[in-house]
């Protein structure tokens, strides 16, 4: 990405006047449409610029380039140039923190083991079925486990089965079960809301950490394809079809704290009223970032229902006429808007996880039908949420502790 930004930057540099008056630089927009404003310290270490890039994504953006470029080139009165040897302009001032390598390695070595036990405990409290007339089924709460740790595993359902088998001798279930059988429980929609209230509690013992959340939405490509006809261009068109799903986590430990699935086109500010409302259920709320998307009156008021703060970044369209809480932090984030951002970037923490767990456990599904895609995705999210726990027990000392699953019948 800072590629293409370098790469923008420089024809920004070759094709437009840049001009500095003291300390501010004045860039042309590369559309052009306007102008943005880039100030540089006195010390020359610190630079900010005034285009959305950079108050939004807090990172060196194309014109800060465009400036690096034209310091490069400086030509003089008699027509030639002078080109400096090297100018390099520090966008932003991160803060780095030390990894705890000893207990991130442990975490890491013992991780197969501890999930085993931790998903042993969340399912232990799904109360199972009265046996009915026929054939002996499969306990719901070693369905959960296997199902859980099958999606854990990233195997196929034939290879899964010596894990499975691993896991019985060690006491986490009590019958190994078929791998089609495993398959059929994907499908159940009776397991949606039991894995969607153990993603709750797998992260309830982090509520002592977690105080300020953050909130987005992300798709997990599927084998199926959507196809429409484009009437402009006269041709059929296609492209993967995907499960959307929307969550909110912790800045800190990157836990997810509450989920909703809903159709692949919903929208995302409809959404956050629940996830909040989810959270607060368990968690002590100070502060909740978002990105433009989720900027609505009635978003802002559900946060501070809650007790938390909303740093939702405005639109450039928006104004502070609705009044109320919309408009004191459409004033702070015009006003403070560095003090604003500071606590709005805590958003990128929301990215980071998606991106966890799309690392770590696929970044599509291979089910079939809506209900057992919909479940691998809340499956996906539950293994996350058991890694995440495992990390802060042995870097953070947490001991966990799971309360009482609701939705067990």
């Amino acid at each position: 990405m800072n590629e293409t930004r370098q790469g923008r930057g420089l024809m920004i540099a070759a094709l437009c006047k840049i001009t500095k008056v003291k300390n501010t630089w004045i860039v042309p927009s590369q559309s052009g449409k306007g102008r943005y404003t880039m100030q540089l310290e006195s010390d020359s270490e610190y630079t900010r610029c005034s285009c959305p890039d950079y108050e939004t994504n807090a990172c060196k953006c194309k014109h800060i380039f465009a400036v690096e470029f034209a310091m490069l080139r400086e030509e003089n009165v008699d027509g030639t140039t002078t080109v400096t040897e090297k100018v390099t302009l520090t966008a932003t001032k991160r803060t780095t923190y030390r990894q705890n390598w000893p207990a991130y390695n442990e975490a890491q070595t013992n991780e197969k083991r501890q999930f085993q036990i931790l998903l042993h405990d969340l399912c232990a409290a799904i109360e199972n079925p009265k046996p009915g007339k026929g054939r002996p089924t499969i306990p719901l709460s070693d369905a959960v486990f296997a199902v859980t740790f099958k999606i854990y595993s990233t195997f196929s359902g034939r290879r899964f089965i010596s894990d499975l088998t691993d896991a019985q001798a060690k006491g986490h279930i009590g019958k190994v079960p078929h791998f089609n059988s495993i398959f059929n429980y994907l499908e159940n929609p009776d397991l949606t809301p039991i894995l969607t209230e153990l993603i709750i509690r797998s992260s309830t013992p982090l509520k002592a950490v977690e105080v300020d959340f953050a909130v987005d939405s992300t798709g997990f490509s599927t084998s199926r394809f959507v196809r429409w006809y484009d009437h402009k261009y006269g041709v059929v068109r296609q492209e993967h079809d995907w499960v959307k799903c929307h969550l909110m986590c912790g800045v800190k430990t990157n836990v997810v704290t509450s989920v909703e699935i809903h159709q692949r086109d919903a929208a995302d500010a409809p959404i956050l009223p629940a996830l909040v409302e989810a959270t607060a259920k368990n968690f002590q709320i100070s502060e909740v970032s978002a990105d433009k998307a989720y900027a609505s009156v009635d978003n802002l008021n559900a946060v501070a229902k809650c007790g938390g703060t909303p740093f939702i970044a405005f639109k450039s369209n928006h104004t502070g006429a609705s009044g109320g809480l919309w408009e004191k932090m459409f004033h702070y984030f015009q006003f403070k808007r560095s003090e604003f951002l500071t606590h709005y970037h805590k958003r990128s923490n929301v990215e980071s996880t998606i991106n966890m767990i799309k690392a770590k456990f696929r970044d599509h599904v291979r089910s079939k039908t809506d209900v057992a895609m919909k479940n691998e995705v809340l499956c996906k999210i539950l293994c996350h949420n058991i890694c995440c726990l495992i990390s802060a027990m042995y870097e953070l000392k947490v001991v966990p502790t799971f309360p009482v699953l609701e939705n067990s019948k």
